[in-house]
Formats: C-alpha cells, structure tokens, sequence
C-alpha cells in the first residue's frame, strides 16, 4: 500500500515540459516590453523651403503669410496712419 515513486526519467521529461513552456512564455513579454523602438519615418518627399513672414492682425492675433504673397514696396507708414489702425483696434 505505499504510493508508487515517479521514476526519474518521468520528472525528468516533466521538468524539461515545463521549463520549455515558461521560456517559451517570455518571447512575448521581452518581444513587446523591452524591445519595442518606434521606428522612425523618413519622409520621401522633399521639404518645401516656403519662406513665410509673421503678422499681428488688428485682431490681436500673429499670422505666417507666405513672402511671395507680400508686396514689396518699401513705403513707410506715416505716424497719423499708424495711429488711426491702433485706434480703429481698440
């Protein structure tokens, strides 16, 4: 009536079961934890060098304008003008 001992060649091939399913559960665990880089994008399109030119509006509010869109003329404001536009916004 005593209990039958497991043979040696059993635990054996039972340790080496579940030692194969435990590293066999950390691919997972080391393929998304530690190894997971973002990889970087590299655009296939030029940048466009657009030359662009900042602008407070009467509103208050700073706009990018293109450069090319702007008029080049080099005529200064007079002071009677400039007063007028900071008047007309406030």
């Amino acid at each position: 009536m005593s209990d039958p001992q497991p043979t040696p060649k059993d635990t054996s091939t039972r340790r080496k079961l579940i030692a194969g399913i435990g590293v066999l559960s950390l691919f997972p665990i080391l393929k998304f934890g530690w190894f997971n880089k973002k990889k970087e994008v590299i655009s296939c399109v030029p940048e466009a060098n657009v030359k662009t030119i900042k602008f407070l509006t009467q509103d208050g509010v700073l706009v990018e304008v293109d450069a090319s869109k702007i008029n080049t003329g080099k005529e200064k404001i007079s002071n009677k003008q400039l007063q007028s536009w900071v008047k007309t916004a406030l």
